[in-house]
């Protein structure tokens, strides 16, 4: 196969010397290809906001800036130089420019793990700017060019060369090897090395304001231990369509946001929610007092049934935690007794409950507690006696990874079948867990439990 793969190369290398510049690619004579036809979004995937936070007008890219969110490109890139222009349509707009991004936003805020590149207008002071800063956000890491005044993993720029609202700006980012620079308006002002990650996507974020984008393009660049010769083959050799284990692979499957981040679109609205579920940006707020009729109705459905997904929900309690006594559970799923036959309990500190229910079903409702359990219980399984051992033992978290009250924690749900997992924080509380009889298909649904609790982030991607 090696050698198979050589004389396809060395194929592709006399073919261009032959055919040079007369061969016609899809990329331009400078090696760049576009990111944006200028028609639509096409290549972009909306990761968080509205349909209409961003649209196509004019041969422009239009951010509306509200809500707070990104999109992103459909593939990953390692090493690039990236070139674009953007203004500002109104005086201390913000907006930004992610590169080497994570597929999907970080837990907790709307915007990915990755390095930012600043898309700013009029807001300047020791510590930010607004003429191409670059820091390193939601546990990405970098080290400046320039040490930052506070200490900051930020590069503020050299000099100030950004125009003001209104008047377009241009940037070149050069991505390589864990090393960052940006040109603004044409001279490298800005820069970081021995950045965390390396490999990611681009993404362009909205942030309040309307703001447009436009002539996007990249380069891809050699990654590390490739040579230039080698590589610049290689990319004419596919632009020719080369042999098909050349190709690159097909792009992720996109997650789908379930939360527009300014409506309720997609969630069958009772009139008793109006007040109660309430759209703040990139949080959906709830107070705990829907005033629907029906107390299953007081959760918030999806408008649309599922059957197996993945899903993402970020989730935090709100209200003032008190000292309550709480049940003991054992991870076989039963109470913990006292040598009376009493239930155990242990006083805790309790801000409320809540859960996601899956397929419809209440009885399948992933648990949001301050139990010393934990969250991501499956209760109406784990309490039902007439479920076998095993069945009760697996919907019984596996450990306590609930993030202190009122910070946000994230599930990572999967749903195959009749099998269940959970990742709470990052770590695996219920691990392929049986649920007999679930219903095959349904909605889903925010649990309304009488406690005030936000939303973010709620993301899903159906499973064949």
């Amino acid at each position: 196969m090696k050698n198979l793969a050589t004389r396809l190369l060395t194929l592709a290398i006399g073919l261009i010397e032959v055919f040079g510049a007369s061969t016609a690619y899809s990329e331009s004579d400078d090696g760049f290809t576009s990111l944006f036809n200028g028609k639509d979004l096409s290549g972009w995937v909306n990761v968080n906001c509205a349909p209409t936070t961003f649209s196509v007008r004019d041969g422009i890219i239009v951010s509306t800036g509200k809500p707070t969110g990104i999109i992103r490109t459909e593939r990953a890139y390692e090493n690039f130089i990236l070139e674009l222009e953007w203004r500002h349509m109104v005086p201390k707009g913000n907006a930004g420019l992610f590169v080497w991004s994570d597929p999907i936003t970080a837990r907790g805020v709307p915007f990915s793990k990755s390095i930012e590149v600043q898309v700013l207008d009029g807001r300047t002071n020791e510590n930010y700017t607004s003429h191409g800063d670059v820091f390193a956000i939601h546990g990405s890491k970098m080290v400046p060019d320039r040490p930052h005044p506070n200490g900051w993993m930020r590069c503020l720029p050299s000099e100030h060369r950004c125009n003001p609202a209104g008047q377009w700006n241009h940037y070149r980012v050069t991505c390589r090897n864990g090393d960052l620079k940006l040109a603004v308006n044409g001279k490298v002002v800005s820069g970081a090395h021995d950045c965390s990650p390396r490999t990611g996507y681009i993404c362009l974020e909205s942030e309040g304001s309307e703001c447009h984008f436009r002539n996007i393009r990249i380069k891809e660049l050699p990654p590390p231990g490739v040579s230039e010769t080698w590589w610049h083959a290689m990319q004419r050799y596919r632009q020719l369509g080369g042999h098909p284990l050349d190709k690159a692979p097909p792009p992720e499957r996109p997650w789908t946001s379930l939360y527009t981040g300014l409506d309720l679109t997609g969630w069958k609205q009772d009139p008793g929610h109006a007040g109660h579920w309430v759209p703040n940006d990139w949080r959906l707020r709830y107070d705990g007092k829907s005033e629907a009729e029906e107390r299953n109705n007081k959760n918030l459905w999806s408008a649309k049934e599922y059957t197996d997904f993945e899903l993402i929900v970020d989730w935090r309690f709100t209200g003032k935690p008190e000292r309550k006594k709480r049940a003991v559970i054992l991870p076989n799923g039963d109470y913990a007794t006292n040598p009376d036959g009493t239930r155990k309990e242990v006083e805790v500190p309790d801000a409320g409950d809540s859960g996601v229910y899956l397929r419809g079903n209440s009885k399948s409702q992933i648990n949001m507690w301050c139990w010393p359990i934990g969250s991501g219980e499956v209760y109406g399984y784990r309490n039902d006696p007439k479920q076998p051992a095993d069945v009760r033992a697996g919907v019984t978290p596996k450990m306590n990874a609930d993030n202190p009250i009122g910070q946000w924690n994230r599930f990572h749900i999967t749903m195959t079948g009749d099998r269940l997992t959970v990742v709470l924080n990052e770590k695996t509380v219920l691990d392929n867990a049986r649920l007999p009889g679930v219903p095959d298909r349904g909605p889903i649904a925010l649990q309304h439990h009488g406690d005030p609790i936000e939303f973010a982030n709620i993301l899903i991607r159906e499973l064949d």
